[in-house]
């Protein structure tokens, strides 16, 4: 059994580009793999950066997977900031990434 890490991101509530572009998949693939789904919060600061935002956002998001089928009896869905080593992670690559390094990623 395969294992499907994902998210999107909390930036409001999800449209059908979301559905199609990533929720129609998680619902299939977590029939036939080991899933976790997490709500990217800690990503929505970058483009949506007001904090009193966030948490209403986060809750939409919330909803709206349980709506669309992720069922939490087959996934683990969790908020990316309820994992402190995200942040760990973040600071330890961030020092030994470079900008021209950077520079040549695709996304």
């Amino acid at each position: 059994m395969d294992t499907v890490l994902s998210g999107i991101r909390s930036t409001g509530n999800l449209h059908l580009g979301n559905y199609f572009g990533a929720l129609r998949n998680f619902i299939r693939m977590q029939d036939e793999n080991r899933c976790f789904f997490f709500i990217a919060d800690i990503h929505s600061l970058t483009t949506h950066p007001d904090p009193k935002d966030l948490h209403g956002n986060v809750k939409n998001v919330l909803v709206d997977y349980l709506a669309a089928g992720i069922d939490p009896g087959k996934s683990v869905i969790y908020i990316q900031s309820d994992v402190p080593e995200t942040i760990e992670l973040y600071l330890y690559l961030n020092m030994h990434a470079y900008m021209g390094e950077l520079a040549k990623t695709t996304s």
